[in-house]
């Protein structure tokens, strides 16, 4: 599956005729997201606060505020460069650089050490391109 060009907000992503606030399948969500539903269901393992609700036969269903999570995780990771640990963190300190996230899932208040709303995500890579130019001379 590939991801969409330009991505979409969550509300853009569906075109089921649901209601917005409509209970989704993983299967929705992982074509809405570009995301194999394995990989879901990794997440949920490595993310404690997406947890989906699983009715009979273990099917999940996933709330809008799992929605919003999922894209917030898929951003970290997939677009920003996030490890899963590094984007489980982030969104335990509320740290996403996005809409804030539904109370459950930002955790704790960003503490005293947090970055803000500053990426150092492109410094970074600035100097890991200076370092493996270094390295290679």
């Amino acid at each position: 599956m590939t991801e969409p060009a330009h991505p979409e907000p969550v509300e853009g992503r569906f075109d089921d005729g649901k209601d917005a606030g409509a209970l989704r399948t993983i299967g929705e969500i992982g074509t809405a997201f570009g995301i194999r539903q394995h990989v879901l269901r990794y997440w949920e393992q490595q993310f404690p606060m997406l947890r989906p609700l699983k009715r009979s036969g273990g099917r999940r269903y996933y709330r809008p505020e799992d929605v919003a999570l999922v894209e917030t995780i898929e951003r970290l990771i997939n677009r920003e460069g996030y490890t899963l640990k590094g984007a489980r963190q982030a969104i335990e300190r509320g740290q996403t650089g996005s809409a804030p996230l539904p109370a459950a899932a930002a955790g704790a208040a960003p503490t005293s050490a947090s970055i803000g709303d500053v990426s150092v995500l492109p410094q970074l890579r600035a100097i890991r391109q200076r370092l493996a130019a270094a390295l290679a001379a």
